[in-house]
């Protein structure tokens, strides 16, 4: 066996090992779920039981159809509106030049250093002015603006959109909107992709914000739900182990479906610039 083939064997076997001791909290979780509450901490937890089907009983017996529904609305009109959104500010901050261009950029930047608790208060007082509290609205406010977003759209359009094409369509008679879907989106898709993988996982695991301003057990979302099954003198384990196994799955079929997409998102903005 060449030292060539040798390398690659032992990447493999660390690659798997690696991949594997990824996997076991995923396991762990699952193989929890199984137990009743008070089992969980008596047994192996390695070893499943037969106690998943009354857990998804008690989950499924209280508001979790309604709260999965809320967690997909809020992360899909979170990333689609937020994603856009940053996808514009990337764009118009490459190929326009105005006035006040590089203080927008530093501000982009300074957005990005403040902890978004600092601002939690003043934004639930906003929202309880329009009337918003206890609504969904709230939680999908935070990512039509997101600061990281625009700053990874400024330096992904830079380093993957060539100026010359817009250039050469403006002169061809294109206009800005043309533009934008037709040259723009296609260079720039695997950062939008990137982009939507991140925005939905944040939304979709968002705890704070749903804390703060939801109420009413009709706007829970899934963390919010899944921390609802505790009593003050009991907290069913099992039944919130089982809700976070039924909460990863959309995020696992994400990443499985869009892992390619997630690594060339990352490293194909640094090509240039």
């Amino acid at each position: 066996m060449s030292i060539k083939n040798i390398k690659k064997a032992v990447l493999a076997v660390i690659l798997a090992v690696i991949s594997f001791v990824s996997l076991i909290p995923f396991w762990l979780m699952f193989s929890m779920s199984t137990y009743k509450s008070e089992m969980i901490f008596q047994n192996n937890p390695l070893i499943p039981s037969n106690f998943f089907s009354e857990n998804l009983k008690t989950i499924f017996a209280s508001n979790f159809v309604q709260s999965y529904g809320n967690s997909l609305l809020v992360s899909l009109v979170s990333t689609v509106v937020g994603v856009l959104v940053c996808a514009m500010v990337g764009y118009g901050m490459n190929a326009y030049n105005f006035r006040l261009k590089k203080a927008l950029g530093n501000f982009v930047i300074m957005t990005m250093m403040v902890p978004s608790q600092i601002g939690i208060i003043g934004y639930m007082i906003e929202m309880r002015v329009v009337n918003l509290n206890n609504t969904l609205w709230p939680m999908m406010f935070t990512w039509f603006a997101s600061g990281f977003g625009a700053y990874w759209m400024i330096s992904f359009v830079k380093g993957a959109l060539p100026m010359e094409l817009v250039e050469s369509a403006r002169i061809d008679g294109a206009n800005e909107i043309q533009i934008f879907g037709k040259i723009v989106i296609p260079c720039i898709r695997p950062g939008l992709l990137t982009l939507c993988l991140l925005i939905f996982l944040w939304a979709w695991n968002n705890y704070m914000i749903p804390l703060v301003f939801i109420n009413k057990q009709d706007n829970y979302t899934i963390p919010i739900f899944v921390k609802s099954l505790a009593s003050a003198y009991r907290t069913d384990y099992g039944a919130q182990l089982a809700g976070l196994f039924l909460a990863t799955i959309p995020l696992l079929i994400l990443f499985i479906c869009g892992s390619k997409s997630f690594i060339k998102g990352l490293t194909a903005g640094a090509v240039k610039g």
